[in-house]
């Protein structure tokens, strides 16, 4: 089975044996694999609003539409940002967010480096809004303190999307443009010469992170800030060959000296098991009855 359908697949399942009615992309069109109600979908204890206030707001003002229309992008089950609110939103909620920052291998456990959590996060690679109407949105950002040598920790998150069928988009070439912004990533700047204007990886959206890497480093140099690729594992070829494309990248960004890092949500939410499933019992019982 395709990793993709697998992914799908499983989701369903959980929904169904919680007996979580689904719904077409459109209704009563398109595959059931949406849930009816955006709070079916999230692991929150409030039950009216399934969505932090501002976790909410940064999702409205986010260029995804993540949370609009009916159903939602979010109300898939197998949605990425769906996951990442799932994984992430609990922490910021009860204000442990150095808890899932230690665990995603940003700082040694106890470390309080990290101060909130920003969901959609915008980084302008370039004030020219005629060249760059759109800046990127991380996933997931952590602030950080003054004093801290990274004032951000940064988590691109990946689910079901990595494996589907349409091709990722490659670099446009306005941003080979940016001259100050590579003069010292020479071998960032050749991989994205290599991806543009198309992406050379089947899973890996390279371009997505380059563009990550442009709009943090712009706005905190080449040493203030930590990228994560957190992405869902699959078994067979496909896991594997994006397992492959994930080293190589992971290999010219750190030769630039970039601090770029990767973890599967299998490997994250086995080590939050390991160390806090007593203390927080129900959010590990979801995530690991769901995701693993």
């Amino acid at each position: 089975m395709k990793a993709y359908e697998y992914i799908i697949s499983k989701q369903i399942q959980w929904a169904l044996n919680r007996d979580i009615l689904l719904t077409g992309s459109k209704g009563d069109k398109g595959r059931p694999a949406y849930t009816l109600e955006l709070k079916q979908n999230l692991f929150e204890q409030n039950p009216f609003e399934p969505l932090d206030t501002d976790v909410r707001k940064s999702f409205e003002q986010g260029d995804g539409n993540e949370i609009s229309g009916n159903p939602a992008k979010m109300q898939a089950v197998h949605s990425s940002s769906a996951l990442g609110v799932n994984v992430f939103q609990y922490w910021k909620r009860i204000e442990q967010v150095s808890v899932i920052a230690s665990a995603c291998g940003f700082c040694r456990k106890g470390n309080n480096v990290s101060e909130k959590i920003v969901f959609e996060d915008k980084y302008p690679v370039d004030d020219n809004l005629d060249k760059f109407p759109i800046a990127p949105n991380i996933d997931i950002v952590f602030h950080n303190s003054n004093s801290s040598q990274f004032k951000r920790f940064a988590v691109e998150c990946k689910f079901s999307e990595a494996y589907g069928s349409q091709k990722h988009n490659g670099l446009k070439p306005a941003y080979l443009e940016l001259i100050k912004l590579w003069s010292d990533i020479p071998k960032l700047r050749n991989f994205a010469e290599s991806i543009c204007p198309n992406e050379n990886f089947i899973y890996l959206h390279s371009a997505q992170l380059i563009k990550h890497i442009l709009g943090l480093k712009r706005s905190f140099g080449k040493s203030g800030f930590r990228l994560l690729y957190l992405w869902y594992d699959a078994l067979g070829k496909e896991g594997t060959v994006h397992r492959d494309e994930i080293e190589k990248f992971s290999g010219i960004a750190k030769a630039d000296g970039i601090y770029f890092d990767s973890m599967s949500y299998q490997e994250l939410i086995l080590v939050m098991s390991k160390e806090y499933r007593q203390e927080h019992t129900q959010y590990i019982k979801y995530l690991s009855e769901r995701y693993l």
